[in-house]
């Protein structure tokens, strides 16, 4: 790996405390049209339908109104659409029972996904409150104290499968007897309970066999299935392929008396399939004959053929494959990433589609016809190019936007995805788009730990977590930098989540290659994090640093931002919330306050939005932040609000 640019970084100034960037608001009176960029982020949003079994022509979709993402029962036949939901901050955690009668939201505090499920009508209009109690058409539905979502499956009878977990317990799945077609559910029944990571993941089409992903060995990236009975919790079979290999239930055959389950497994080079008779415990292989890794799969509603997707270097296309021939055949686009999909009756099947050009779209795939649309379409972006590097593990992928017009070498935001096991892909980003609006490149760099790239890569973190990334990062860095395409003294690296973490870390172990930072949501404490994550992260990162922090203390310290705070010489900004359970506020408002006491450059931005907001306003409101420090830092443009 070549050594990175000495002198590239701004010196920290220590007469400088934390500050809040004000939000500049153009134009207040409406009367010229929004910048290009921010028509991105105010265009409307439509996910994936969620479509009932028995009811086909109803589904339950999360799409923009009134500024945020809400729920809505949605009729394909006649194109209806009616929100359900009108929730201030959003609502984005939906399911629809098979009969079509009833839609199922997710309700927590504020983003904090800590909650509850509750249920409605289908077709019924938002809740009404009074006094803090519900005055009618929903309900709680489950006699449940709040937790963390584990998982929620709903049988044709009423029958729910829920799944919670909560530090103080681990996971926790019960049945309730909802009723089908009215309101009263009877006590729950607890079916299985475990101090490590577990989730609800299938249903059987008869409600008679429930299949959770676990983690009993204590190991959560690499998770084992269970087949319990719903009524009795009895263990009907198990499926575990040891030490370092996953499997992850996908769903039963959606065929009554059908015991077959789709799983996701990583016995082959690559994540593939299997098809498991949990009953007569026999496996078939799946073998669809191409490059890449599964990234999921669903049945036919016939369960003669599966809708498989596969993510191959950056892109996740759509394939069909036939169970009586082993015939494998491309469905949909052939470019760009369907992040979604769904099969439906007569192998047609529904996908929701992009590209980093081309904003997303959900399409029937039998005919390409868009199947519906809200609100405004956002303003197309420029295409990514694809860029190779070597890096110290291998060859190591990125995708990189080029401002047009503006000449080399650039100035680049380097975006650190989350994960670390995802990865980042030739999709639409109105943040990315904003960035490249306002003349910098944007550079996403697929590092070890990424999917997309075979079981080795997704496996070459190792004992290096946090530093295999940053290495790979800086590889892909310094081969555009020596070939005049960026410039390094006007590189920004930021990311979200684990990019967030990932961010502070490399200020502070590659101080001298970046000029300023942006961690969204970060962990900038491994230790003081865990004390306040949730269940599901504690045994996440007891599984990625080899046990919680008194049993593996060097690991934590070795892996944690706040270990390297003294040697930060660029100014960073930390986007953070209150409300926030993946990168709790107390371990970052530590962190702080180490950098401020070592003569570091800071800025603070912190909301109570929870990991990420929904509604348009505080997307725009955040991105301006963002635009504003580098813009102060790095001279760039100050806006590209004259671009329409």
């Amino acid at each position: 790996m070549r050594a990175a640019s000495s002198g590239t970084a701004r010196k920290p100034d220590p007469g400088r405390s934390i500050r809040r960037i004000p939000i500049r608001t153009p134009d207040p009176a409406g009367l010229y049209p929004p910048p290009r960029w921010e028509q991105r982020f105010r265009a409307g949003r439509v996910f994936l339908p969620e479509w009932a079994s028995l009811a086909p022509e109803r589904a339950v979709l999360i799409a923009s109104s009134g500024g945020a993402l809400q729920v809505h029962s949605f009729e394909s036949d006649t194109g209806r659409l009616v929100r359900a939901t009108d929730r201030p901050g959003g609502t984005t955690r939906a399911t629809i029972d098979p009969t079509g009668q009833w839609i199922w939201w997710f309700d927590d505090t504020d983003g904090n996904e800590f909650g509850t499920w509750r249920r409605q009508p289908f077709g019924s209009t938002p809740p009404r409150y009074s006094f803090g109690s519900t005055l009618h058409r929903h309900e709680s539905a489950i006699d449940l104290a709040p937790a963390y979502d584990a998982g929620l499956v709903l049988g044709a009878d009423g029958t729910a499968i829920v799944g919670r977990s909560d530090p103080r317990y681990g996971t926790q799945v019960h049945q309730v007897l909802v009723g089908a077609a009215g309101y009263g559910a009877t006590a729950p029944v607890p079916l299985y309970a475990h101090a490590q990571d577990a989730r609800v993941a299938a249903l059987s089409r008869d409600g008679n066999l429930v299949a959770i992903s676990h983690s009993e060995r204590g190991d959560a990236l690499h998770p084992a299935i269970r087949v319990v009975r719903g009524d009795t919790g009895t263990v009907v079979a198990d499926l575990d392929d040891g030490a370092g290999l996953g499997l992850w239930a996908q769903s039963f055959a959606p065929v009554a008396g059908d015991h077959r389950l789709l799983v996701r497994h990583e016995r082959t080079g690559s994540p593939a399939l299997l098809i498991w008779d949990v009953v007569n415990s026999l496996q078939r292989p799946v073998d669809l004959g191409l490059p890449g890794d599964v990234a999921g799969a669903s049945w036919a509603p016939d369960a003669r053929s599966l809708l498989v997707s596969v993510d191959h270097r950056a892109r996740t296309l759509l394939y069909r494959y036939r169970l009586s021939d082993g015939r494998t055949h491309a469905v949909g686009p052939g470019s760009g990433t369907v992040t979604a999909a769904t099969p439906r009756p007569d192998e047609d099947a529904w996908a929701h589609w992009s590209s980093a050009a081309e904003p997303p779209a959900v399409t029937a795939t039998s005919t390409g016809a868009e199947l519906l649309h809200v609100g405004t379409r956002a303003p197309s972006s420029v295409p990514v190019t694809d860029v190779w590097a070597e890096g110290p593990g291998g060859a190591v992928h990125a995708l990189l936007r080029r401002p047009p017009g503006v000449s080399e070498p650039h100035p680049v935001v380097v975006r650190l995805h989350g994960g670390p096991h995802a990865h980042d892909t030739d999709a639409f980003d109105a943040e990315a788009a904003a960035w490249v609006d306002h003349g910098l490149a944007v550079l996403n760099v697929n590092f070890r730990g990424s999917t997309g790239y075979g079981n080795t890569w997704r496996e070459g973190l190792g004992a290096d977590a946090g530093f295999a990334e940053l290495a790979d990062v800086a590889a892909v860095h310094q081969t555009l930098i020596d070939d005049g395409v960026l410039d390094p003294g006007r590189s920004v690296l930021s990311g979200k989540g684990w990019g967030g973490y990932l961010t502070l870390l490399g200020l502070g172990t590659q101080p001298e290659r970046w000029a300023a930072a942006i961690a969204v949501a970060p962990v900038a404490d491994t230790v003081e994090a865990y004390r306040s994550e949730s269940a599901a992260r504690q045994a996440w990162d007891r599984s990625m640093f080899g046990g919680t922090p008194e049993q593996v203390p060097q690991a934590y310290r070795k892996a944690s931002p706040i270990t390297y705070v003294d040697q930060v010489r660029a100014p960073v900004l930390i986007v953070a919330s209150r409300n926030d359970t993946r990168g709790p506020i107390g371990q970052i408002e530590g962190y702080v306050q180490a950098l401020r006491t070592a003569g570091g450059h800071v800025s603070t931005s912190v909301d109570n939005l929870g990991h990420g907001t929904h509604v348009d306003t505080d997307r725009i409101a955040q991105m301006r932040i963002q635009l504003a420090f580098v813009h102060e830092h790095l001279s760039t443009p100050a806006t590209a609000d004259s671009q329409q």
